[in-house]
């Protein structure tokens, strides 16, 4: 019982069998008895304090005949493990936990290994690491370019640029050609090309050649691209490719800052926006473009076990007809809304970025707003949208947490 206090461990089951008297009192590890329907265990490990249903535990056995380790894929079917189940025997060590199992299966778990795949353990951890900035942080951070060269031949320069990615949610490429077929190469390093309706590669000019006000010389207020799909692109990529004016600069703005003002002044109006969905729309009539596309999400997309903030669809040029919102709680959304734009409009929070030939610039639609400022003369922009899976399997290749 030392060994046990000193570790830290402890099992708890929470039912008692018939006699009110537990059949596990001669275990070391045996803590208290509450009443409840289904057994369970708590566990302490590392100052963490852990619940776990048995039929969770049983579903998640790495043993060679429930786990395909060289697959990473489940042996047990679930829908046979008795929801009731409960282990004949336990034993705990300094790193792995024992139960034994009423069939005599014996399932050992390594204990870091379920302080970190716990539901309290998930609620303290972050799913992707990241710096939220506002354009002093950013500009402080230095965060620098990769090199076209070095980042096409070498592993270590893709990381470092994977990296900055992930935590900043924007990252760029120096010495590019500036050519259609040069940024198409670049991007293919961290990931497959995502074909829409604009195709795969696009390279345009303020012809306004579709129906949208990007292919304008207009300014370009703060937004996410493709809201009106229901998976809004996840990485979107620009290079200028020639600019014969003045004015055209790049605006970025990160969403998870912002967002995480309004969290931390106004969890409400946080709450709100995360909870109620609300419809953007793309309707395209020109030439020969037919499009009629809808998208249906909350403007922040959040994980609910830890509130961390993973999608933002902020595009006011899109947003349809609110109809989504009942007449006692709309007045409360455009407050919420109308916060979460003064933050982004915050001078302080915008940076300022002149796109020029060979510099090539990834952002993360699901975080940082882009915009512009007005422009003159012929300026010529090449890009593409990226599949956001395959860019964050590149970088967990890459040991990256992503």
């Amino acid at each position: 019982m030392q060994l046990m206090k000193e570790l830290g461990h402890k099992l708890h089951y929470a039912s008692l069998p018939e006699g009110g008297r537990s059949k596990h009192e001669n275990w070391e590890t045996y803590a208290s008895i509450t009443q409840t329907e289904f057994l369970h265990s708590e566990l302490s490990y590392g100052g963490l304090v852990m619940h776990f249903d048995y039929v969770w535990l049983r579903d998640h056995c790495r043993s060679a005949s429930c786990y395909n380790s060289k697959t990473n894929q489940r042996n047990l079917d679930t829908s046979h493990v008795e929801l009731n189940i409960c282990p004949t025997n336990t034993r705990v060590d300094d790193e792995n936990l024992f139960l034994t199992w009423p069939d005599g299966h014996v399932t050992k778990y390594n204990l870091s290994w379920l302080a970190q795949n716990s539901y309290e353990g998930q609620k303290q951890s972050a799913m992707q690491p990241r710096i939220i900035w506002n354009s002093d942080i950013y500009a402080n951070a230095k965060v620098s370019s990769a090199n076209w060269d070095k980042f096409m031949t070498c592993d270590d320069e893709l990381k470092k640029f994977l990296r900055n990615f992930l935590l900043y949610g924007i990252a760029f490429v120096e010495g590019v050609p500036p050519t259609v077929e040069a940024t198409e190469t670049v991007t293919q390093r961290v990931s497959l090309v995502r074909e829409t309706m604009y195709g795969k590669m696009w390279n345009f000019t303020s012809d306004f050649s579709r129906g949208d006000t990007a292919y304008t010389k207009l300014a370009l207020d703060r937004h996410t691209d493709t809201s009106y799909f229901q998976e809004p692109c996840g990485i979107q990529v620009f290079h200028c490719l020639k600019h014969e004016g003045t004015g055209g600069r790049t605006l970025l703005v990160d969403g998870f800052y912002s967002a995480d003002q309004v969290l931390q002044k106004t969890p409400d109006n946080f709450e709100l926006l995360a909870r109620v969905p609300i419809k953007h729309e793309y309707i395209e009539n020109v030439s020969d473009h037919r499009n009629h596309m809808i998208g249906i999400g909350p403007v922040l997309n959040v994980y609910p076990w830890n509130n961390e903030v993973y999608m933002i669809r902020y595009n006011n040029y899109d947003r349809a007809v609110i109809n989504t919102i009942p007449h006692d709680v709309v007045k409360r959304w455009y407050v919420a809304h109308r916060e979460l734009t003064t933050e982004l409009r915050k001078p302080e929070n915008e940076l300022w970025v002149k796109l020029k030939p060979g510099k090539v610039l990834f952002i993360d639609n699901w975080r940082v707003m882009h915009g512009r400022e007005s422009f003159t003369g012929l300026r010529q922009l090449c890009g593409c949208y990226l599949t956001r899976d395959d860019v964050l399997n590149i970088a967990r290749s890459l040991g990256l947490q992503a």
